[in-house]
């Protein structure tokens, strides 16, 4: 891992490879904002230097999946956040580690409630969402699609 220096963000730890990118982010405020510019710059990488076709939508949504799971992260749980972007297949894999154990549960909808509805925004536009305990804290792993299902709304597909 390479420290790189953000401006007035801070540090964080970042590793890079052509098909992923890994950051160990400090868990501060700074850290949502940097996770989410991390992520364009990594789907922008794919396409640029590998030739990976990446819709806008798909960068928007996986910015906004990055954005609400290091949100909760931040929010639920002390101490760092790891973040990890890896393409399999046709998808984007958005994978954020936290300290905390509790497994993240969507709640029911409520017209009322004003936010905490992270969770059922990053269920309602993967592919696949999937959260696991690890031996310490838990790990969240959300899928997005790279491309449009043709010109259609990147997200879960309904039966």
């Amino acid at each position: 891992m390479e420290s790189v220096p953000f401006t007035e963000e801070g540090p964080i730890s970042v590793n890079r490879d052509p098909w992923q990118v890994s950051a160990a982010l400090d868990g501060d405020g700074t850290c949502i904002a940097e996770a989410r510019r991390l992520a364009v710059d990594f789907l922008t990488r794919l396409q640029a230097d590998r030739g990976i076709p990446v819709s806008s939508r798909a960068r928007d949504l996986t910015q906004l999946v990055v954005s609400e799971l290091v949100t909760n992260a931040r929010k639920y749980a002390p101490g760092p956040v790891l973040l990890d972007l890896r393409v399999t297949g046709a998808v984007v894999e958005v994978v954020v580690w936290d300290s905390d154990p509790v497994l993240p549960v969507a709640r029911a909808a409520d017209p009322g409630r004003v936010g905490q509805h992270g969770l059922e925004i990053v269920m309602a536009v993967a592919e696949g969402f999937e959260a696991q305990r690890e031996p310490v804290g838990k790990r969240i792993t959300a899928r997005i699609a790279l491309l449009d299902d043709h010109g259609g709304v990147a997200g879960r597909h309904r039966a």
